[in-house]
């Protein structure tokens, strides 16, 4: 299996979850799930010299850009709901 290639699709997906977190937070939050299951699977079949940086950088930026990608989805739902709430609110005053 190329590990290698497994672990730099890791790592740029990675870097692609942490830098489009705020902005495309789907694209982000897919990018960091496929980051991290490849670099599970780079540091799972390592070669013989057994060199795992790249998949570990790639799965500390998936967990982080997955991470931050979830907590603004959440945001995201709460303010919505909250500005269901006040427009159903201010049509029942009229």
């Amino acid at each position: 299996m190329n590990t290698k290639g497994l672990s730099i699709a890791s790592l740029v997906l990675g870097i692609i979850s942490v830098i489009f977190f705020f902005i495309f937070m789907y694209v982000a939050l897919i990018c960091g799930i496929l980051a991290i299951v490849f670099s599970v699977k780079a540091r799972g079949a390592t070669d013989a010299d057994g060199k795992t940086g790249l998949a570990t950088a790639g799965l500390v930026l998936g967990i982080i850009g997955t991470a931050l990608s979830g907590i603004i989805a959440l945001c995201a739902l709460c303010v919505g709901g909250t500005a269901a709430s006040i427009l159903t609110d201010l049509a029942s005053f009229s």
